[in-house]
């Protein structure tokens, strides 16, 4: 059997661990609303300010939860820990970002590197160094059964943990879905159809974007 021992959502003006909020941004802020969280939770990673929105999205969900289930990241060897990500849009929100600077001049090497999805994941592994299998996947809405079906693989191949999420960022919509599988852990839920969709829609997702047929 395999579990949910950690979540997190991301949302437009809110950020919540466990069900439980721990930021809401200040729209008065001179800051962007990812930077006003990485100084609250006082994160110190340089590289998180040259990241694009995804990338940075994904350093706060993965953080947030080691920070929830502290243990969580000791366990394993470093080729244990799988991630399995998936959202609508692809890298669409850089890609736009690349060539509005294309069609004004040089657009940024730097730019450049975020204009595929799977990048958020690299970021993660290079800075936890996990060498596990990684997966992203593009869906057309939040799917409780694809994860549930590639963690069952992936934990039954060899990974003995899987960081999962929901990954959609588009314009001013945030719906970010972080969610830790671990074959065993103490605060934990069993991870089934029912449970998982539950946990995403507490997260207020937008209903378009959670498949009808699996969360009723």
């Amino acid at each position: 059997m395999n579990f949910i021992t950690a979540y997190g959502h991301l949302q437009e003006n809110s950020c919540a661990v466990n069900g439980e909020t721990i930021c809401r941004r200040d729209k008065n802020s001179g800051d962007p609303w990812f930077r006003q969280i990485y100084k609250e939770q006082e994160f110190v990673y340089p590289k998180f300010h040259k990241m694009d929105v995804l990338s940075q999205a994904g350093f706060l969900t993965s953080e947030l939860i080691k920070r929830a289930n502290p243990q969580f990241a000791g366990k394993y060897k470093d080729d244990e820990i799988a991630m399995l990500f998936a959202n609508r849009s692809g890298s669409a929100e850089t890609d736009q970002k690349f060539v509005h600077a294309y069609q004004n001049g040089t657009p940024s090497p730097s730019l450049f590197v975020y204009t595929l999805p799977n990048i958020v994941m690299g970021e993660i592994a290079i800075l936890n160094k996990w060498y596990g299998e990684s997966l992203f996947a593009v869906l057309p809405a939040f799917d409780a059964e694809f994860y549930i079906n590639h963690c069952n693989l992936l934990l039954s191949a060899g990974s003995e943990a899987v960081l999962c999420s929901w990954h959609e960022i588009a314009g001013n919509q945030i719906d970010v879905f972080t969610f830790l599988i671990e074959k065993e852990g103490e605060s934990r839920f069993e991870l089934t159809t029912n449970t998982l969709s539950k946990i995403a829609f507490e997260g207020n997702f937008h209903k378009t974007e959670i498949n009808a047929n699996y969360y009723y």
